[in-house]
């Protein structure tokens, strides 16, 4: 199994770093701008760098579960391309987001579409996962022989 999950073990582990990361610049703005814990706000510059990683942080959960189950009942390959997109578009969204309001925009409805993709992928291969276990019926083979390729 370890090796059949490698992919989705790199993007897991880039994306901790990423996060990691992230908390970091948040260190690095308390000394710059002498906001000490446990405030959460100060000048307009902490304040955005504070929100990008705490909204970062907030969809991390999400991402990691929708990237495994994505993985595993869907496509591994795939599913690691758009977890690669994802951290992409969050590394984007917390860069633009540090150095204005508006540069976050963008790359959070990029990396909000990706996610929903892994959503997508999450349950289409539950549910063909289900349909082939529970109900003895192979709806991708079913499919392929619809459109001659069985």
């Amino acid at each position: 199994m370890s090796e059949e999950a490698v992919g989705l073990a790199a993007v897991t582990v880039l994306g901790v770093l990423e996060q990691a990361y992230f908390s970091l610049q948040v260190i690095y703005a308390r000394r710059k701008y002498s906001v000490s814990p446990p405030s959460t706000t100060g000048p307009p510059a902490f304040d955005r760098v504070f929100r990008a990683q705490v909204n970062c942080a907030e969809y991390f959960p999400i991402f990691i579960v929708v990237l495994w189950t994505s993985g595993v009942f869907f496509s591994q390959g795939l599913s690691s391309l758009c977890g690669l997109l994802y951290l992409y578009g969050r590394f984007r969204y917390f860069r633009g987001y540090s150095q204005s309001a508006q540069g976050r925009l963008a790359p959070l409805y990029f990396s909000a579409q990706v996610l929903w993709v892994l959503i997508g992928f999450s349950c289409l291969g539950i549910f063909l996962s289900f349909c082939r276990v529970y109900l003895n019926v192979d709806l991708l083979q079913v499919f392929y022989a619809a459109i001659g390729l069985a």
